[in-house]
């Protein structure tokens, strides 16, 4: 990625270096999956070995020293949802450790990378006139992996535990392309040192603050001192286009936009008093705060490691209330001293919900992506059936045919020269679960990956020569979702193998995709190398969804 980007921005420069480049660059890293070779998830061996606490009050000795956070700010104490180090376990700490050294890895990679890619762009003719944002994460540390972290985050998200003795066993591959890793909650917690919280937590600072900095040589003169305006990514394009001297469109393509809900910060650039926007709410999940003039209102709800749970009664959620200019890591709640004020600020969180459409609040994890997602333009909200060619690959999952919780039947008809002919047919999702039909020396195989848990169905022999249909029928057993279902393999409408299964996936494969003619991505088995394109003919490939 950072080679395309350095090639990209080269390759605009020569064809027209008088031209300003625009370029988003943003890496998977530093969210789940957390993938790194063993070369850098090595260099911090026995680095994390102090725990979790101790590893947080040295990040915070070192945020003050360095000023990155305001003398007297105060760390805040662990709360009971992350349990003390000195009371794991032996394996619990092995285990912990080794999540932890595997995302310093993936972190330390990440970084060399974006170094990379700066030291490309310092070497521009115009380097100088050069404006860099970097911003360092999109929300607070993820504790989505679960009290003991996993090796499939993806089953996590849909609802679903793994015991530490099922990770241990599969250990060896952490960090690699057969796994999909996200570390525990304790250092998703030391993560956001000094805040509460984490991600999806929108409510406290812990989910939602991080660090930006700005570079444009021409413009800014450098200054040591780290600067506190509050300002929330929606004033980042305002920025761009004041700095660039652009207006905001009115339409794109004959479409009416939106006005833009941020403001410009680019005065910031030779002020260091500017204060940034006086109000901004925040709400995932039904975690909601509200923050106007250096207070803050806050309102916890979920909790990201319980997908499964939606508690509702939101009326019943305790508000909390901090002065931000007198307690940078929202340490003292002065909800109880002061109700008029957090009156006042439940009030202007109300107006902001109503204003930018956060009502009604939905609190469902695992349940709301159950739910089918709307089709790809244009497509039929009522079809039930869909036909694709080869060529239609990397289909987002929720432009997919709707195949989880329900029955179906995939008719594929291909030409294939018998045993010579190999290949995947049609594949949906990837490592962490899925589904997909292939040939191997011609015979016909179907493989449903539930979060690494296989039903294999396998032909007898090689396809014919020739034309021929091969088909699938998934009979979904009802009853709720995530329910087990009956599955036949036919050849030329002749079943030729059959399976069972108790459970299957109630929500989403993961972020790999759906394709005709090869697996992209991630493979949904390692009994064929990614992306296995088919070396037959298919004509087409027709599922009906019941």
């Amino acid at each position: 990625m950072t080679d395309r980007a350095i090639a990209r921005m080269k390759l605009s420069k020569s064809v027209a270096p008088d031209k300003p480049f625009f370029m988003y660059f943003a890496p998977g890293a530093m969210h789940a999956p957390h993938h790194v070779t063993a070369e850098w998830r090595d260099r911090f061996k026995g680095e994390f070995d102090m725990g979790w606490e101790q590893y947080r009050e040295l990040v915070y000795k070192r945020q003050i020293e360095m000023g990155i956070i305001p003398p007297g700010t105060q760390l805040t104490p662990r709360p009971d949802w992350v349990p003390a180090w000195d009371s794991l376990s032996a394996e619990q700490k092995r285990l912990y450790t080794a999540f932890m050294e595997n995302f310093a890895g993936f972190f330390a990679f990440t970084d060399h990378e974006i170094g990379r890619l700066l030291d490309a762009v310092k070497a521009l003719p115009d380097a100088d006139n050069t404006l860099v944002i970097y911003i360092v994460g999109d929300n607070g540390a993820s504790a989505e992996g679960g009290p003991d972290g996993t090796l499939n985050e993806i089953k996590g998200l849909n609802g679903l535990s793994t015991t530490i003795e099922e990770i241990l066993a599969h250990i060896d591959t952490l960090g690699g392309p057969e796994s999909e890793p996200h570390y525990p909650v304790g250092w998703a917690w030391a993560g956001n040192t000094p805040f509460q919280w984490v991600k999806q937590v929108a409510s406290h600072l812990g989910g939602t603050r991080n660090p930006m900095v700005v570079s444009w040589p021409a413009r800014i003169k450098h200054d040591d001192k780290p600067r506190d305006a509050f300002l929330h990514l929606v004033d980042v394009v305002p920025t761009i286009l004041d700095a660039a001297q652009i207006p905001m469109p009115k339409t794109v393509n004959g479409i009416e936009q939106l006005p833009l809900a941020g403001k410009s910060f680019l005065a910031s650039f030779a002020d260091p008093g500017f204060q940034g926007r006086p109000e901004q709410y925040f709400e995932v999940l039904s975690n909601r705060s509200i923050y106007a003039d250096g207070w803050k209102a806050n309102a916890q709800h979920t909790l990201p490691w319980r997908q499964d749970l939606a508690p509702g009664n939101w009326d019943k959620d305790r508000w909390e209330l901090y002065d931000l200019k007198a307690d940078f890591s929202e340490a003292n709640d002065l909800a109880g001293q002061m109700p008029d004020k957090l009156a006042e600020m439940k009030t202007k969180f109300d107006a902001a919900a109503q204003r930018y459409d956060v009502y009604p609040l939905d609190d469902r994890g695992a349940a709301r992506i159950a739910i089918p997602k709307p089709l790809a333009p244009g497509a039929d909200p009522r079809a039930t059936r869909f036909t694709y060619f080869t060529g239609a690959t990397r289909i987002a999952e929720p432009a997919a045919p709707p195949m989880k919780n329900r029955s179906w039947t995939l008719t594929a008809k291909v030409k294939t020269d018998g045993a010579n002919t190999d290949g995947v047919i049609m594949a949906f999702g990837g490592v962490a679960a899925g589904l997909s039909l292939y040939l191997k020396d011609g015979v016909p195989i179907f493989d449903y990956n539930y979060f690494e848990k296989h039903t294999v169905l396998k032909g007898q022999a090689p396809l014919p020569v020739g034309a021929t249909t091969v088909a699938l029928d998934f009979d979904y057993a009802g009853g709720g979702v995530g329910k087990g279902a009956m599955l036949r393999l036919k050849v030329d409408g002749k079943q030729v193998a059959e399976g069972r299964m108790e459970a299957t996936v109630p929500g989403r494969f993961g972020i790999d995709t759906f394709g005709i003619g090869e697996d992209t991505g991630q493979p949904v088995t390692f009994d064929y190398q990614p992306p296995f394109p088919f070396t037959g003919q298919i004509e087409e490939v027709d599922i009906q969804v019941r």
